[in-house]
């Protein structure tokens, strides 16, 4: 049989996650004026050639878990072949109401986790890097659709994304999730090849740029740090993220005996995994948490919206409520003078 005839479907659950990517701009396919509700309050500066890139992780952090749960029972119930071709409607089609989910998020906690993406503008303007911010006119880095395999949408969505940042003059990026930093700085340059801008990851901007900057925990804490497959192995942010902590007063890091740095275990999370593949990843997520919670950790650091949720998740299976999960750069928020 010719490759041209053989179809190649998307879980329904991905393909849901792709229809919004290519017809709302993020994940979720809500209107964009929701995209910037996070950073309301912050005087951003005028100028743009530095900018932050907050991505939909975090953004949307609060709405993960009940979006995958939502998209698991979708794959499970969906009996159309066709699913994943006929990307058309998809939020009808399975049944998932993005919008119903956020409202719900929106009315508990002002519309969802905005906390680590304000801690790390507090972290960035502390050690000197005051960054503007596109807000609503921030494009979706389109991720998932290279790891999907439906390269020819992500090359079109990374095509009018660079020219959005051309438009208003971009020429760095500070990016919070590893995901969307990788494609804008490894993957963008395969879609783009005139792509000129310089990309950076929270974590290597902070570390580099820390001068004087003092960080102290306000009590004595043991923390094991997590790396995130694409910051740790696709991007080798390995020792930025330590030299941070190894910075701060009060704090001790600990860490597994073997499963650290490059050789750290997966948490279970990203790229759809959780949602194709849910049992899996959810004993991925409680092996990686009984790894980190015999270093004797009173706190778990990580810095991806992903990894976050599957780590909460995993101690919740084990009943291990003493041990915090925080995001690297709220840890860092917490320990400013």
């Amino acid at each position: 049989m010719s490759s041209k005839n053989v179809r190649r479907p998307i879980p329904a659950g991905l393909a849901y996650i792709a229809d919004n990517i290519n017809t709302g701009g993020n994940i979720l396919g809500l209107h964009k004026v929701n995209k910037s509700r996070w950073a309301e309050g912050i005087d951003f500066p005028q100028d743009k050639s530095t900018v932050f890139f907050a991505g939909c992780g975090y953004q949307y952090s609060a709405m993960l878990e009940p979006l995958v749960a939502a998209l698991i029972q979708a794959d499970r119930v969906s009996n159309d072949p066709d699913l994943a071709i006929k990307l058309g409607g998809m939020s009808k089609k399975l049944g998932v109401d993005a919008a119903g989910l956020f409202s719900k998020v929106a009315s508990k906690d002002g519309g969802g986790d905005a906390s680590v993406l304000r801690d790390a503008i507090k972290v960035l303007k502390a050690v000197g890097l005051d960054t503007g911010y596109l807000g609503e006119d921030e494009p979706c880095c389109g991720a998932p659709l290279y790891h999907m395999g439906l390269r020819k949408e992500f090359a079109a969505n990374a095509v009018k994304a660079y020219e959005r940042f051309k438009s208003a003059g971009v020429r760095r990026i500070i990016g919070m999730v590893p995901s969307c930093t990788y494609a804008l700085r490894n993957l963008f340059s395969k879609a783009v090849p005139a792509f000129d801008i310089e990309v950076r990851h929270f974590t290597e901007a902070v570390a580099e740029n820390m001068g004087n900057a003092k960080f102290k925990y306000p009590c004595r804490v043991k923390v094991a740090y997590h790396d995130p497959c694409q910051l740790g192995r696709y991007m080798g942010l390995i020792e930025q993220p330590r030299k941070l902590l190894r910075s701060v007063d009060n704090v001790e890091l600990v860490e597994p005996e073997w499963t650290a740095g490059e050789w750290s275990t997966c948490c279970g999370g990203g790229g759809g995994f959780e949602v194709v593949f849910p049992d899996m990843s959810r004993t991925l997520a409680i092996n990686r948490v009984t790894e980190l919670a015999e270093t004797g950790a009173d706190i778990i650091a990580t810095q991806c919206p992903g990894c976050l949720m599957q780590l909460k998740g995993g101690l919740k299976e084990l009943k291990k409520d003493a041990i915090e999960v925080v995001d690297l750069a709220s840890l860092l928020a917490r320990s400013l003078p």
